[in-house]
């Protein structure tokens, strides 16, 4: 099946920019809307655009290898219902229609390919509804379609599941001097598919772009597999940093820095232990960075899930090595220090391993609430790491801490994969 994309518009809302190339949380929202079809099975994609922007998007979509054909609206003043007539020899009898300027999540595009005509949303929790196209229903058809109806049913995502049938009615007033989308749909009478609150959003303005940009990378984060500490604590600033950042760096960018800087924390040991602690804490917050631009930006990757745990392993080693290091322990005191680091190493082995032996998430799999997750184990030593100056006790019972929350957080997972996997 094949999609037909409208980009011919002028953007003139917006500056005059080339609104489909515009980037959102990370990525051109052309891509973003062509890649979220393509990973749902659609496979060619018609593009229509002007003669201004023709070279620019014909590049971007080179350069990105997708698979395409090129439609010149020449009279991009006639509308969007003459753009979308241009494409009408270039379709199969079954296709998409969507806008090059809307943005839509993974959910949505999944949803909305299962339905038929206009996908049309009941309950729109995301855009302006005084801007909205609205849409009133009859029967399961478009009765009326436009911006002023004072009677309406639900709102014109901008996005069609269509047959060429659709393309006669548009014959039919195709010599009017504007030819709008809505004017052929409400003449076609096509059917209507009704969705409810899931994201999707019109990009006209710099503040709708803004917008869109935050709902994206707070859309993002699913929470699971969070500990208490990340759920309450570092997600609240590290969505706020990955807003910030998320249209100029790429999850390994963010993976990296992360790192550096827990490796910075790790050598601050050795001049002061509270800085360290503040500074590994920090760390820990930026580590969620890499997972929240990544999603947001479609650029999720085992490379880059598997890059992040190697080099968190690093940080923890070398964090507490230090830390043992500075802290002048007895040979008693250094055992207890290796089954913290070995147990901390064995928390994320464990779930990890399950992944490999049972090829499934374990914290998809199982509510595990059991406390010693990275995040809250790098906040209770921040805590300790604040009171280093009351004397060596403080850092002796940090790692005895550590070496028992994380050794019997071991031996919690087993058991509940056992219990719930043994005849796997």
């Amino acid at each position: 099946m094949k999609a037909v994309v409208l980009c011919a518009g002028f953007g003139t809302r917006m500056g005059r920019t080339v609104k489909p190339l515009l980037k959102v949380a990370g990525r051109e929202i052309l891509f973003r809307n062509l890649k979220l079809l393509q990973d749902n099975g659609i496979d060619e994609f018609v593009v229509v655009v002007n003669n201004e922007n023709r070279k620019v998007i014909e590049d971007f979509l080179k350069r990105n290898n997708f698979k395409y054909q090129i439609v010149v609206n020449s009279y991009p003043e006639k509308g969007n219902g003459y753009s979308f007539y241009l494409a009408k020899d270039f379709v199969d009898d079954r296709f998409v229609l969507v806008m090059g300027d809307h943005v839509y999540d993974e959910e949505f595009v999944r949803v909305a390919l299962r339905g038929e005509g206009l996908i049309c949303d009941r309950n729109p929790l995301y855009v302006d509804i005084d801007e909205a196209t609205k849409v009133l229903v009859e029967n399961g058809r478009i009765k009326r379609i436009g911006k002023d109806l004072k009677e309406w049913c639900c709102v014109d995502t901008g996005f069609f599941i269509l047959t060429k049938d659709i393309f006669k009615y548009a014959e039919e007033i195709i010599d009017r001097e504007e030819i709008k989308l809505s004017d052929i749909m409400e003449r076609g009478r096509i059917k209507v598919t009704e969705i409810s609150g899931l994201f999707w959003m019109d990009v006209d303005t710099p503040e709708e772009l803004k917008r869109a940009n935050k709902l994206l990378v707070r859309r993002s984060y699913k929470g699971r597999g969070d500990g208490f500490i990340s759920r309450h604590i570092n997600r609240k600033i590290s969505l706020r940093l990955s807003e910030l950042l998320v249209n100029r760096i790429t999850p390994n960018q963010a993976t990296l820095i992360s790192f550096l800087v827990g490796i910075f924390s790790a050598i601050l040991n050795l001049f002061s232990i509270p800085l360290a602690g503040l500074v590994y804490q920090i760390s820990s917050i930026l580590d969620g960075i890499d997972g929240e631009i990544a999603r947001a930006s479609l650029r999720t990757s085992k490379f880059g899930g598997w890059l992040d745990s190697v080099l968190d392993r690093y940080v923890d080693f070398l964090f507490l090595l230090t830390l043992s290091f500075v802290s002048n322990l007895n040979n008693l005191e250094w055992i207890l220090a290796c089954f913290a680091m070995f147990g901390s190493y064995m928390v994320s082995y464990t779930t990890e391993r399950y992944k490999g032996a049972f090829f499934s998430d374990f914290y998809s799999d199982f509510d595990f609430k059991f406390p010693g997750k990275r995040d809250e184990r790098i906040f209770l030593i921040f805590l300790f790491c604040l009171f280093s100056f009351l004397g060596k006790f403080v850092i002796v019972t940090l790692l005895a801490l550590i070496a028992v929350i994380t050794n019997l957080r071991v031996v919690a997972t087993i058991y509940v994969v056992y219990k719930n996997k043994r005849f796997v």
